[in-house]
C-alpha cells in the first residue's frame, strides 16, 4: 500500500537491517530490527503509522548520506 510518509524499505535478514527511504528522499539505516517486525511492516494497513509506533526510536538507527 502506498504511503504518504515511506517511499521504500528494503531488508537485509541475514544482519536484521532495515533501510528505509522517507518521501522526502533520505535514507536510514535501522538495527536489530526482528524479521517479524518487517513481516508486520509490509501488511500494515499504514506504513507509516506502523513505523512511528513499532520501529521509530525502538531501534538504532543512522542516516545514510
Amino acid at each position: 500500500m502506498p504511503s504518504s510518509v515511506i517511499r521504500a524499505f528494503d531488508y537485509d535478514p541475514d544482519g536484521h537491517r532495515l533501510l528505509v527511504r522517507f518521501v522526502g528522499g533520505r535514507l536510514y539505516r535501522y538495527s536489530d530490527v526482528p524479521a517479524e517486525i518487517v513481516r508486520q511492516f509490509r501488511a500494515a494497513p499504514s506504513r507509516g503509522r506502523f513505523f512511528n509506533r513499532r520501529i521509530r526510536d525502538r531501534f538504532p538507527a543512522e542516516r545514510i548520506d
